[in-house]
C-alpha cells in the first residue's frame, strides 16, 4: 500500500487549511474522498486504502480541527459549515466530481455537502451513519451530546479514548489491533475540533438532508454497532430517493472501515461501477 501523506505545505493546506492521506490511482474517473467520525482521523481510512483496488484513487481528510487543519470559524457549528471546508477542499485539489464516503459523523458533513451540491457528487455511501439531533440554535445539546463534551474536559483525550474506545469494536479482545487503532486515534484529538464536531453532530440533521440527495446512495452498518445502530441506518435508507443497497455487515461494529475493509472496498467498487455504467 502506498500513502502519500498532504498535510498544510501542499496547494490544498494553503488554500483550504485541510490536511488528508491520499493513495493514488490510475483509473480513470472520479476521486473516492472519505470524511472520517468525530473519535478519528484521516489515518483511520488506511485500511481501506490497502484493501481498494490499486487503480482507485482515494483521498482522505482531516476533517477541520483535526490532524493540524483549520478549525470552523463557528464555535457552534453545524454540518453545513464543514460541508462548505469540503468544497475549498477539493476545488483546491482540483476535483469536478468525487464519490464521497462518510462514516459516523462524516456522514452528516458527506450529506449535507451532497445534498448542497449534488453536481459535485457522483454517487455517495454512508457507513455507520450519524443522523445527529436536529437541535436549533440556542437549545441545549442532548445529553449525549454535552456528556461527551464535558467527559473530554475532565478526563483528557487519552484517558476519554481509554474509556470509550472498545464500544466502537464488535469483540475488541478479538481484535486488539483495531482496537489499539481506534484508542489512539481517539486519544489524538483536539480538544477544541472535537468539541466544535460534536456539537455539529447536535445540530445536524441527516434524515432531512436525505430527501434532496438526488444520486445512488448507499447505506452500510456493522451487525453489531451500538453507536449508531442498524434501526437508524435502515431509517436513513428509507428516507433515500435514489438507494443504492443496505448493508448491515456481521462481525463488526461501529468502527466498520477498520473492522472489514475488505467488505467495505467491495460495497464502494460496486457503488462506483453501478454509478459509472
Amino acid at each position: 500500500m502506498t500513502v502519500t501523506a498532504n498535510i498544510t505545505d501542499v496547494m490544498a493546506g494553503r488554500e483550504a487549511g485541510i490536511g488528508f492521506l491520499r493513495r493514488p490511482g490510475t483509473r480513470r474517473g472520479d476521486t473516492i474522498v472519505l470524511l472520517h467520525g468525530i473519535g478519528s482521523n484521516a489515518g483511520s481510512f488506511e485500511p481501506l486504502f490497502g484493501t481498494l483496488p490499486e487503480a482507485f484513487d482515494a483521498i482522505a481528510w482531516h476533517a477541520p480541527g483535526y490532524g493540524g487543519s483549520r478549525s470552523v470559524v463557528a464555535s457552534f457549528p453545524r454540518p453545513d459549515d464543514y460541508a462548505d471546508a469540503l468544497l475549498s477542499f477539493i476545488d483546491a485539489l482540483g476535483l469536478e466530481r468525487v464519490t464521497l464516503v462518510g462514516h459516523s459523523l462524516g456522514c452528516l458533513f458527506a450529506g449535507s455537502f451532497a445534498a448542497r451540491h449534488p453536481v459535485r457528487v457522483s454517487a455517495l455511501a454512508l457507513l455507520s451513519p450519524a443522523l445527529g439531533y436536529g437541535v436549533k440554535a440556542g437549545e441545549t445539546m442532548p445529553e449525549t451530546v454535552q456528556g461527551r463534551i464535558d467527559e473530554l474536559r475532565a478526563l483528557g483525550a487519552r484517558d476519554f479514548a481509554a474509556k470509550r474506545a472498545a464500544r466502537l469494536v464488535y469483540q475488541p479482545e478479538a481484535k486488539p489491533a483495531v482496537l489499539n487503532a481506534v484508542r489512539e486515534a481517539m486519544a489524538a484529538v483536539d480538544p477544541v475540533g472535537y468539541m466544535q464536531a460534536a456539537r455539529a453532530l447536535g445540530a445536524g440533521d441527516l434524515l432531512a438532508d436525505a430527501a434532496s440527495l438526488s444520486m445512488n446512495t448507499l447505506v452500510a452498518v456493522g451487525a453489531h454497532d451500538v453507536i449508531t445502530p442498524p434501526a437508524n441506518a435502515r431509517k436513513l435508507y428509507d428516507a433515500l430517493p435514489r438507494p443504492a443497497g443496505y448493508h448491515e455487515i456481521p462481525g463488526a461494529g461501529h468502527a466498520l472501515p477498520q473492522e472489514n475493509p475488505a467488505a467495505v472496498a467491495g460495497l464502494l467498487v460496486n457503488l462506483i461501477e453501478a454509478s459509472d455504467a
